[in-house]
């Protein structure tokens, strides 16, 4: 069969069933902004970060050293292009530490330069740094760190932290996890991978049929379908406590969608009244309110950040499309009409675009739209099949499943389509990526 067969075959199955693949605050000039990430062409922002240097005498450099790290997690947003250490000039003033020859990073092309000192002790590392705007020749901040674990990865997160909220405004994606299915012959289960792909872990263990992970926004709960009892029903666990309860097992389908911005409903697809069709669940009180009511087939919704509008998948026009409708069901507006099969609508946290997956060419490709279906962007354009966008708590990464040659991918990107990378790789098929928020209700 073609790839468009595949799909074909696969969105049946989705909708009638549930789917073929279901199975420390830092000294900070307030308020400014140093580096607009947003402008028209951007271009990554080239930092130099120097090694600490080790603090307790008579030593080198320290095993324990976070520069590595904190190179690490600047490269990973896509934002900077970190220098390599072997273009670097002397820079610093022979016997004057704190003197800084900015020219000789101005020559080397860096706009920013991070440096700083390291303390090992018994009760852990300890750190301070400066950021520096090496054309104005000032200090952005400078700030003192610990890690009681003795981990310099500690460090090293919390202080490109600190530099991506200090230029940009916002900390980042670093402290968030992405949860995803792992389709196997033996069943499937959804499991979940730091930012950096780091310290994975099961989220379920039933080698049942899985489907739809979905985190709520306030960090409290974690959704998805489930047919380890024998059918599709939609699960929701307290990630505190672990507590797990059945929140929708009707006769029919039972399909998980995400949760308003305050985390206190959940949107489902059900088909208990014969058709499939769209509701709002009341967690707290379980009441539950139907939104579409169509002939048609109607899946996939998404609540836009504000909680005025629902994004949602629909069949009525003759072919899978996306359509925006207001929270109460009234208002629904196709909204695009490029192509005959665009599904998954991810709505971006920073509001105003959704990104989804389209076929073009006979694959399937990432784009992105504003909500009234404007300023289309095709984001991805490789030969694999490129589905289930969502988008990280910034606003500025969208992280999606790859298929191509037999080996399946969990991709992260920047919101533009580009710096693309791969969390993970495996013959497994890997699908249904969902962001987590940020810790603390960032």
């Amino acid at each position: 069969r073609t790839a468009t067969m595949d799909k074909k075959y696969r969105l049946a199955l989705a909708l009638i069933l549930v789917s073929l693949w279901m199975v420390s605050a830092a000294g900070f000039a307030a308020g400014k902004v140093y580096i607009d990430i947003d402008a028209p062409g951007f271009q990554q922002f080239p930092v130099a970060i120097l090694d600490f240097q080790n603090q307790k005498a008579g030593t080198g450099a320290s095993p324990n050293d976070p520069a590595d790290s904190i190179r690490r997690y600047l490269d990973l947003t896509g934002i900077f292009r970190v220098l390599d250490k072997k273009s670097f000039l002397e820079g610093i003033e022979p016997g004057s530490p704190e003197v800084i020859r900015f020219s000789d990073w101005s020559a080397i092309g860096a706009d920013f330069l991070l440096r700083g000192n390291l303390r090992d002790g018994g009760n852990g590392l300890s750190a301070e740094s400066r950021l520096y705007d090496v054309t104005r020749g000032q200090v952005i901040f400078e700030k003192k760190y610990s890690a009681p674990d003795g981990s310099p990865q500690t460090l090293g997160l919390s202080i490109a932290s600190d530099i991506l909220l200090a230029l940009t405004g916002d900390a980042g994606d670093f402290r968030t996890r992405i949860a995803f299915v792992i389709k196997k012959k033996s069943g499937s289960d959804i499991f979940t991978m730091n930012y950096d792909a780091s310290d994975l872990k099961n989220m379920t263990n039933d080698h049942s049929i899985v489907a739809a992970p979905r985190w709520s926004p306030d960090g409290r709960y974690f959704a998805f379908t489930s047919y380890k009892n024998g059918r599709p029903m939609v699960f929701l666990r307290h990630l505190k406590t672990g507590k797990e309860k059945t929140i929708a097992s009707f006769s029919g389908l039972n399909l998980c969608g995400s949760f308003s911005p305050d985390g206190r409903k959940i949107l489902l697809t059900l088909s208990k009244d014969g058709n499939e069709e769209i509701y709002a669940l009341d967690i707290e009180t379980m009441h539950l309110n139907r939104l579409t009511n169509s002939f048609s087939i109607d899946v996939s919704p998404a609540w836009s950040p504000d909680g005025r509008k629902i994004a949602f998948v629909s069949n009525r026009s003759g072919s899978p499309q996306i359509f925006v409708m207001d929270a109460d069901g009234s208002n629904v507006k196709r909204v695009t009409f490029e192509g005959n099969y665009n599904t998954s609508p991810s709505w971006s946290p920073r509001g105003g675009r959704i990104a989804y997956e389209g076929l073009i060419n006979r694959k399937y490709q990432i784009f992105s739209a504003d909500e009234e279906g404007n300023n289309l962007i095709q984001l991805t354009f490789d030969e694999a099949d490129n589905e289930y966008p969502s988008w990280s708590p910034s606003g500025r990464q969208i992280v999606f499943h790859s298929r191509q040659n037999g080996k399946s991918r969990i991709c992260i990107m920047n919101a533009n389509g580009m710096n693309l990378r791969v969390l993970k790789e495996s013959r497994d098929l890997l699908v249904m990526p969902a962001w987590s928020p940020r810790p603390g209700k960032q």
